[in-house]
């Protein structure tokens, strides 16, 4: 069976003051406050959400 790639996510601003849906987007990606780290697997969905909040989020990492 192949590895599942996997991103790993970092809020790098707040939140606070956002549209609805970019606060929808960071807690549906798992991210509580500024500088926490989540692990998720590389699927269009995800990146989507990524997509949407560029200037909120960074991608630190990315495995294969």
């Amino acid at each position: 069976m192949a590895k599942q790639k996997t991103l790993k996510i970092r809020q790098i601003r707040s939140g606070i003051s956002t549209p609805r849906g970019h606060r929808d987007a960071l807690r549906s990606l798992g991210l509580r406050r500024l500088r926490h780290v989540v692990e998720r697997s590389d699927t269009p969905a995800v990146r989507g959400l990524v997509r949407k909040i560029p200037h909120l989020v960074e991608i630190v990492e990315e495995k294969a």
